[in-house]
């Protein structure tokens, strides 16, 4: 297999017990600052950006730690565009972050994976200079809300490519994952947490609920490079091709240090957040019901491999560099295999031999 080098900065990630109870302590508002000189292009933007999606987080948050006690579980009654049955905090969660990037006019341009097209943006001049454009799935995994599961938010950022001033158009949506500016996602479960990566290493942020702040309390966040958690939903098996049946196989053989053990949560952020601590793979293949993947690739897949990647791990469509993939629609799907660096490099490995001995 290939070792693809990304033109982000090698990271060297320190252990955790050598950052000193100050650095532990620093909030999230105070290392944007500290890390604005990080931003290549930006001149204030992008910290503005990420400080928008933390205020919106705090407001979700809050939603999410309430269900079951308002009205706010259950579906809407609506589905988006991708034929799935919307939730009622699937669009309170997509309000309010639209509505945090568009009021403190920031971007130019946002893509929701609840939206059937991308938003234009304006400034209160009327104008379009703004520099980013944020593609987000608003709350990942949120069937889940019904029975008390964590979800999240996922989120990337791209500098655009059309002409400053004029207004955005597909191109700037569909750029690779190489051209992402920075990447995070946001998990709401027995804590809150932010973590996020402008392609300088990875650093997760825990709120604090008693005084609303994000401290850091993940810093330089990397992956095993070797894991014993396989995450796929099994209850598939029969639906996938070859090779993904014969990695199962390999994760459930006794021998070495595996079996490996299976863990499923059903919500992509929570399910990479878990592996990014404890090592693992995380799979979902294309399949009989779903021939092209499920995930999607600008909302989901390469706001995660960008991540995974500046944690020493790795993500791929099985075959492919999933950060290397030009897009073609906004809502384009595509198979995921993402996780520690190992686990990834053996599922393709799979994938490759069952693709070899079809000929």
């Amino acid at each position: 297999m290939h070792c693809f080098l990304s033109k982000y900065t090698i990271f060297a990630p320190k252990n955790y017990n050598d950052f000193d109870m100050e650095e532990r302590n620093k909030t999230l508002g105070e290392f944007i600052i500290e890390k604005q000189e990080e931003f290549k292009y930006s001149s204030g933007e992008l910290s503005r950006i990420i400080n928008s999606i933390r205020l919106a987080a705090k407001v979700v948050n809050y939603k999410v730690n309430k269900a079951g006690l308002v009205d706010i579980i259950g579906a809407a009654g609506e589905q988006n565009i991708q034929g799935e049955d919307q939730q009622k905090l699937d669009v309170y969660a997509n309000e309010v972050f639209i509505q945090n990037l568009i009021n403190r006019e920031i971007v130019c341009g946002i893509a929701s994976e609840e939206n059937d097209d991308f938003i234009t943006v304006q400034g209160s001049d009327n104008g379009h200079n703004n520099k980013y454009v944020v593609l987000m799935d608003p709350l990942d995994g949120s069937s889940n809300i019904d029975v008390n599961v964590s979800v999240g938010t996922i989120f990337s950022v791209y500098r655009r490519v059309t002409p400053i001033g004029t207004p955005v158009k597909s191109e700037d949506f569909l750029q690779p994952g190489v051209n992402q500016v920075a990447a995070g996602y946001v998990i709401y479960g027995t804590s809150t947490m932010i973590v996020y990566t402008t392609g300088h290493g990875v650093n997760g942020f825990t709120l604090n609920p008693a005084i609303g702040t994000f401290y850091l309390s993940h810093p330089n966040m990397t992956f095993k490079k070797d894991g014993h958690i396989y995450s796929i939903n099994e209850g598939n098996y029969t639906h996938f091709p070859q090779g993904v049946k014969d990695y199962i196989k390999y994760c459930q053989t006794d021998e070495e240090d595996r079996p490996y053990t299976s863990r499923y949560i059903g919500s992509l952020v929570s399910d990479i957040h878990r592996n990014m601590i404890k090592g693992g793979i995380y799979i979902y293949p294309t399949s009989a019901k779903a021939p092209k993947g499920k995930l999607r690739l600008l909302y989901e897949c390469n706001p995660m491999a960008f991540i995974a990647e500046q944690a020493g791990g790795k993500a791929s469509d099985g075959m492919n560099r999933i950060m290397e993939i030009e897009p073609t629609e906004l809502h384009q799907r595509v198979p995921f295999f993402c996780g520690s660096y190992n686990m990834v490099e053996k599922a393709e490995e799979f994938m490759m031999k069952a693709k070899l001995s079809k000929y």
